[in-house]
């Protein structure tokens, strides 16, 4: 499911609006993406940076909803068989029901579920949600997670480990961080899972780079909603450079030995 040399692009469902998102991930899939994650628009996101803040705000003011979101995520389910990671606030899950929503996305045939801001000590009930539904529950490391904590984290952590190359929000980067290749190192030796690198893997250099120093897959989100930011006024020319972008950054992973 979710494997080795994954390149894994993230949108905003609902970004620009209910149709071009459709559209955008259909592409998406046809240009090598391995896996999607698939964020939930919400008014407050705490750990994204003001390209990925301004693009939940485009979806939220074309009126998306959770239960449009779901139907997004239907029509997708119906073309492919992609795997599924959703990126959501825990408010939205809350809202709506935790079990419901579980029982939803089981329904839709999603693969994993993260929350970033549920910390484990807080996670009880979405973990039991989590194996009820046979969904796996995705957790963040960071630079500043401790060994320990990692032990923690590999008992409940299932898909995938999202590894948080840096401190601070998401968004694009000129550099990767220095200390990168030891924390990938301690988080594969500690989690028996997929590692994937997200914030601030922005051009194919990084996704190359990350893959050398040892990490099962690349995560990029804000680049792509810098590239529906700058081309809102032409949809066409916004589907086009989204999947020459998306097939570059999924080619360079695929190309590394």
């Amino acid at each position: 499911m979710f494997g080795k040399k994954t390149f894994m692009p993230f949108v905003v469902l609902g970004d620009p609006n209910y149709e071009e998102s459709i559209k955008i991930i259909k592409g998406l899939i046809k240009n090598g993406a391995n896996a999607l994650e698939l964020g939930f628009a919400f008014s407050d996101p705490i750990a994204d940076g003001p390209v990925i803040q301004r693009a939940n705000n485009r979806a939220l003011g074309n009126g998306i909803t959770t239960e449009k979101n779901f139907k997004i995520l239907e029509e997708i389910r119906n073309k492919s068989k992609i795997p599924i990671s959703l990126m959501l606030s825990y408010n939205l899950v809350y809202k709506y029901g935790t079990e419901n929503f579980y029982k939803k996305c089981k329904e839709l045939k999603i693969d994993a579920i993260l929350c970033p801001d549920v910390p484990i000590e807080e996670s009880e009930e979405l973990v039991a949600n989590s194996k009820k539904h046979k969904i796996n529950q995705v957790f963040l490391v960071s630079p500043t997670t401790t060994q320990e904590r990692m032990k923690q984290l590999n008992k409940v952590c299932k898909g995938y480990v999202y590894l948080v190359s840096l401190l601070g929000t998401t968004g694009t980067r000129e550099e990767l961080n220095t200390k990168l290749p030891e924390l990938i190192k301690l988080t594969k030796k500690e989690m028996k899972l997929p590692v994937y690198v997200g914030f601030g893997i922005s051009k194919p250099e990084h996704a190359k780079n990350v893959i050398q120093l040892g990490a099962d897959g690349a995560i990029c989100g804000s680049a792509f909603c810098r590239i529906i930011e700058e081309n809102l006024g032409d949809n066409k020319k916004m589907q086009n450079s989204i999947e020459k972008f998306c097939k570059e950054m999924s080619t360079v992973i695929k190309n590394e030995n």
